[in-house]
């Protein structure tokens, strides 16, 4: 599904790193310390925390080693290093970093339970455990557009809509938070807007099969792709192809405090 780091750049990477900034503003992290980014894919929130705080010191882990090469090959900080790890087995001691931080991943996780208890297990106590997701169902606009032209072209598509996912609506993040024990839980959402320059910019990353959307329009026959780009293009009301437009994006975004503190 996400087997290829540069398509993945080409299709949503431009959304992470414009999100990641607000992401690291909405975690209240210190200015020095130690950092997790746990499912750190191309690197997009590690190196926004590394330039929004120049004291910190950077670790990213990723399941694909392909990921890892790729965020290193992009890295320009002596603060920041990716290494391939599991976020639902850590190899970290208690208590190793100051803070972490995860964006865009812990939906994906067979056992954001058991993830989120490791993310707790190498924090400090006092430092703050920070997640966000896309909210797929409603202001994701790229992709709710995407699903919506799915279903309208074939129904059955529905049950692979990515609004089927799990912690992608309001109050689901906050409430597996409260599950964990963590203290001073907040959560809130968080808007970006992308511009894109004509049709074939939104449309052709698509065709690069990553992510849910992607495999789907890998699978299909070309008849139904080509009705499928059709029936986008309408959802969209573009004057013409060439013309830009915008689209929102919008995450659920919590974070708490690992109990403990003095």
């Amino acid at each position: 599904m996400f087997t290829n780091a540069r398509a993945y750049d080409q299709f949503m990477g431009r959304w992470s790193r414009l999100l990641a900034p607000p992401v690291v503003q909405f975690a209240e992290i210190r200015d020095c310390g130690r950092i997790l980014d746990a499912g750190s894919g191309i690197g997009a929130l590690a190196f926004s925390i590394a330039e929004l705080r120049p004291c910190c010191q950077i670790v990213g882990i990723d399941t694909s080693k392909e990921y890892v090469s790729y965020a290193e090959s992009c890295n320009h900080f002596d603060r920041v290093h990716f290494e391939v790890g599991d976020i639902g087995n850590l190899v970290f001691s208690d208590e190793t970093f100051d803070s972490t931080l995860s964006m865009l991943v812990l939906n994906f996780i067979p056992n954001a339970s058991k993830a989120l208890s490791e993310m707790i297990r190498v924090t400090r106590p006092g430092g703050q455990v920070v997640a966000a997701v896309w909210d797929y169902g409603d202001q994701m606009e790229m992709l709710r557009l995407f699903w919506d032209a799915a279903v309208t072209v074939d129904p059955n598509a529905g049950r692979l809509h990515e609004q089927r996912l799990p912690l992608c609506h309001a109050g689901e993040l906050s409430r597996l938070w409260k599950s964990a024990g963590l203290d001073n839980i907040h959560e809130q959402s968080l808007e970006v807007k992308m511009n894109f320059k004509s049709f074939q910019d939104y449309w052709e990353p698509f065709l690069l099969g990553q992510g849910p959307a992607g495999a789907y329009a890998r699978q299909i026959s070309r008849d139904r792709l080509l009705t499928l780009r059709d029936e986008v293009e309408k959802q969209l009301k573009l004057q013409d192809e060439a013309t830009p437009f915008i689209l929102r994006g919008r995450v659920w975004a919590v974070r708490g405090t690992v109990p403990g503190s003095k």
